[in-house]
């Protein structure tokens, strides 16, 4: 397994001092000093469409400077044009990476997923049944799916906008190329949930005879941090970050009123009944920016990577 690391695991120590008077009201203590050895979880960090793991520097310097001695992980693989394989490809990949590091982490990981990263991780928590991730991270991830005119597709798809790009991404053909796989055209209902061979099954839009399974796969995370923000500028609605999405007329409805939450097919509707379902909006950030931002990262992960 490729990975850019920071970090080793050394645990991070907390030191109590009593002197003086303090310390004659406590004789059975033995000793004044001492220290409590607890380690940070390793942090696993999934990119998204056309990164590779040399982007995310900074989010690991935020990490490291927060919680010395964390492990972090960017996992190298389906980098830059990489990326565009197939969803259920890059599952299999990804996860083969990270399942070693889960193993040695007795005490669990935390994953940070970002842009289509986040769909990716989602795919690996619901078909690993022993996997031990602990919080999930989505950051600025089109969990609901995607449909809008953006630079992305104006460079994937030249010939295409978004009102016609579902003659492509809804083949064979087009279901080979990743951003198909999450493309969700709310004029065309049907084709997606028939056609998308990715998250019309990971939302069980579509039957699906694992999502039992899955679902129990999926709610052995301890916390979803959903992040996003309005002025993304490429995750269309910038809300499917957060389950949000556009109905047939292009408004958005938000993921409380979305059927797959209040369903429950995959367990938003629990992790938010056990408060462990977190929102985190912030504005003024575009798309690229998300992981090199410092304030996103004190407002919305660092909280959520402390044991």
């Amino acid at each position: 397994m490729k990975g850019s690391h920071s970090a080793a695991s050394t645990p991070r120590r907390r030191w109590w001092r009593c002197s003086g008077a303090a310390g004659l009201l406590y004789p059975l203590l033995g000793a004044c000093l001492w220290a409590a050895v607890v380690g940070y979880k390793p942090v696993i960090i999934v990119h998204g469409l056309f990164d590779s793991s040399g982007d995310f520097k900074n989010l690991q310097r935020f990490i490291n400077e927060s919680h010395p001695g964390t492990n972090v992980t960017v996992i190298d693989l389906f980098d830059r044009s990489a990326s565009l394989q197939p969803m259920w490809k890059q599952v299999e990949g990804f996860k083969a990476a990270i399942y070693p590091i889960m193993q040695n982490a007795a005490d669990g990981v935390h994953f940070i997923c970002y842009s289509q990263g986040g769909l990716v991780c989602r795919g690996i928590l619901s078909t690993l049944s022993d996997h031990n991730v602990e919080s999930f991270i989505s950051l600025s991830s089109p969990q609901a799916g995607q449909y809008g005119d953006t630079d992305y597709l104006r460079y994937l798809f030249p010939q295409f906008v978004k009102s016609n790009l579902y003659h492509l991404c809804y083949t064979s053909i087009g279901q080979r190329i990743s951003i198909c796989n999450y493309w969700n055209d709310p004029h065309h209902r049907d084709l997606y949930v028939n056609s998308s061979d990715y998250l019309a099954l990971l939302n069980s839009e579509r039957s699906n005879p694992n999502s039992t399974e899955w679902k129990k796969n999926f709610l052995k995370i301890k916390k979803l941090v959903l992040i996003g923000g309005p002025d993304d500028g490429v995750i269309t609605p910038w809300q499917s970050s957060q389950f949000g999405f556009y109905d047939d007329n292009e408004t958005v409805v938000e993921m409380q009123h979305q059927d797959i939450y209040l369903r429950d097919v995959f367990g938003l509707k629990t992790l938010a009944a056990r408060g462990d379902l977190i929102i985190c909006s912030v504005p003024g950030v575009e798309h690229v920016f998300w992981h090199s931002n410092e304030t996103v990262f004190h407002m919305c992960m660092e909280k959520w990577l402390v044991d």
